[in-house]
């Protein structure tokens, strides 16, 4: 959606549901998540399940990194739907709700029992991966919202989520050069912000990773590659940040962590699927020299 000053607006999630209500108790092998890796929500999402080790009990399909105008789709290879044989993510909404009508967004939580949507908040999906499967989860006793920083944490996703993750949707998006400035200017003050935050410690919420530097990192990930050139975010590079580039090659080089970043399918959903930025959907060949794999560092 846009405003009438031309300005970007992001459509909130309507499935709202949350595993642990009645109904819709945690169990193995009955819920099942559609994501994109190109999408940075689906991505997240994607994190979180790995880091928990929830691999066993939560399924996954992934979908096709174009999209046009009929949507997310499974058009086979290794983007299939083996749960519900579904051609188009849009049949999982439709099952869910025959009477929606509107946007058909990843990442999904999908309840293979009632054959609904349970929910496609990544927020709300991320919290539930992170403690309501834990009798399923190999790794129950990670925590990425521990209960002495969850105001911080909050405060944090707060304004990142605003400012930087969806600030550089705003930009790309925007539909009057004022909206455009207004938009590029919240970016980089956010980038700026961040970068001060990282220069005195290691992460976001202080000396242990939380699912706020989780939610970062995804938009960290894209930021050279994508929303620099195709969103025209280009005051500065992720590169061009020393403490935010060391953090972002730290968690980068988690175990696990790089297994979720598809550069190639990030590129190619950006630059062929938004023809009124890129109509004749060249993907760019940088940026070169970007060694995700150099030491950080941040010991």
């Amino acid at each position: 959606m846009v405003s009438i000053e031309g300005e970007y607006l992001r459509a909130d999630a309507v499935f709202r549901r949350w595993v642990g209500q009645e109904g819709l108790e945690p169990e193995a092998g009955r819920y099942h998540l559609y994501v994109a890796l190109a999408c940075p929500w689906s991505h997240r999402s994607v994190i979180v399940r790995k880091l928990k080790r929830l691999e066993d009990a939560i399924g996954i399909s992934y979908l096709h990194p174009f999209r046009d105008e009929r949507g997310w789709a499974f058009p086979g290879g290794r983007f299939v739907d083996d749960v519900n044989g579904f051609d188009f993510l849009a049949e999982a909404y439709e099952a869910t709700d025959p009477d929606y009508d509107d946007r058909i967004s990843v990442p999904v939580l999908w309840d293979k029992k009632t054959r609904t949507i349970v929910n496609n908040e990544s927020a709300e999906i991320i919290r539930m991966f992170g403690s309501a499967f834990d009798e399923f989860a190999e790794h129950p006793e990670l925590d990425l919202y521990p209960e002495p920083l969850r105001e911080e944490i909050d405060a944090i996703n707060s304004w990142v989520y605003s400012e930087f993750n969806n600030g550089v949707y705003r930009a790309g998006f925007s539909k009057s050069q004022r909206a455009y400035d207004a938009a590029f200017d919240r970016v980089f003050d956010a980038l700026e912000r961040i970068e001060a935050l990282l220069g005195e410690r290691r992460y976001l919420a202080g000396d242990v990773i939380t699912e706020a530097d989780w939610r970062l990192f995804p938009t960290l990930v894209r930021f050279d590659a994508v929303y620099h050139t195709h969103f025209r975010c280009n005051g500065r590079r992720i590169i061009d940040c020393p403490s935010t580039w060391a953090y972002a090659r730290e968690l980068f080089q988690r175990p696990g962590i790089a297994d979720t970043v598809a550069m190639d399918e990030i590129k190619r959903h950006y630059y062929t699927t938004h023809d009124e930025l890129n109509p004749k959907r060249i993907i760019p060949g940088g940026p070169l020299g970007v060694d995700w794999w150099a030491p950080h560092g941040r010991g």
